[in-house]
């Protein structure tokens, strides 16, 4: 293996700086399978990690990019074959282990997947984390006993990488979607990937939410956390069910036990980043059949490895929304 390409990101006088450079396969971290990257992805991690604006990173130096997608080159591990087309994300790729900003990358057997069948390598990082996350949410509502009969369903931080999908999903499994935004502006984008509906944060209270309010969910996938999350939960249908995902507007839920006594409401808590198999290949099995988005190419956009020092800006202001796939040596 020559020297290859990497964006690597290392501290320097308690500054978070991210750079290319040429490293060489002795660089790599411990793993059982090496991978010659073919496409990763941007996600809104990967923006504090890169940028230190979020503690995100674990370790220093490291390669970013949590989602990688690529071509077995090298595996200790009976399960994979020089050759073999293969997903890596989540764990600690990316954080604390070399991720998929890289031309090649060395991981541990277990948190490598098998890219399913009818699945491209492009499409798998067009999904990434956020698709596994959405997928994942979704599975453990319907597992909870949620199916569209029982009622609208609420997605918030609609525009982003998580939403987009999930909103996407939902739709064409045929939930009824609300799609709530800060972002007036994508509420076509959003009605494109199947929404029925369109609210906005500014139209909500949330000085004042109460402990029961209106039900009207009878399941919500919560990106935000905080007091929208607060509000999702006094306004549960009976039975309902919320898959707790992000945290982008606050880690903190002030919330009180009502709707979780009184009308039965279920919190689920999604961890995509540490499930292990067989859940997460199911997952991904998913993805590649029933719970494929309808509109994945349409919320997606491709850049050069060369382009991404310049993505990570939108995703620290707002202004990112859909995936961003990053293609590092092509199918």
């Amino acid at each position: 293996m020559s020297p290859f390409k990497a964006f690597l990101i290392e501290e320097k006088e308690g500054l978070t700086q991210a750079a290319f450079v040429n490293l060489d396969e002795t660089q790599l971290d411990p793993g059982q399978v090496t991978i010659r990257v073919a496409y990763s992805s941007v996600n809104y991690k990967d923006a504090l990690a890169v940028t230190g604006a979020g503690r995100i990173i674990r370790r220093y130096p490291c390669i970013g990019g949590i989602d990688l997608s690529g071509i077995v080159a090298a595996s200790s591990d009976p399960r994979f074959r020089p050759g073999d087309a293969v997903i890596a994300t989540s764990f600690d790729i990316g954080v604390a282990h070399h991720g998929g900003y890289a031309e090649y990358a060395r991981v541990p057997a277990q948190w490598v997947v098998a890219l399913p069948a009818g699945l491209s390598l492009h499409a798998a990082m067009a999904l990434g984390t956020a698709g596994f996350t959405a997928a994942l949410g979704i599975v453990r509502m319907q597992e909870n006993g949620l199916h569209p009969g029982k009622g609208p369903v609420i997605v918030s931080g609609a525009t982003g990488g998580v939403g987009s999908l999930a909103v996407d999903i939902l739709a064409a499994l045929g939930y009824e979607v609300t799609a709530l935004t800060g972002k007036a502006a994508q509420a076509d984008y959003l009605k494109g990937l199947g929404a029925k509906a369109v609210i906005f944060r500014s139209a909500l209270d949330l000085t004042r939410v109460p402990p029961l309010a209106k039900a009207l969910w009878a399941g919500a996938v919560d990106n935000l956390g905080g007091e929208v999350l607060a509000w999702i939960a006094s306004t549960m249908k009976q039975g309902g069910t919320i898959a707790s995902i992000g945290l982008a507007a606050s880690p903190l839920l002030n919330t009180t036990v009502m709707p979780f006594i009184l009308r039965g409401v279920c919190l689920l808590g999604i961890d995509s980043g540490y499930i292990g198999e067989p859940y997460r290949s199911g997952v991904w099995q998913r993805l590649a059949s029933d719970l494929r988005p309808q509109h994945l190419d349409e919320m997606t956009r491709t850049i050069a490895f060369d382009e991404l020092p310049g993505v990570f800006d939108d995703y620290l202001k707002g202004r990112a929304h859909g995936r961003v796939v990053v293609e590092i040596a092509g199918a």
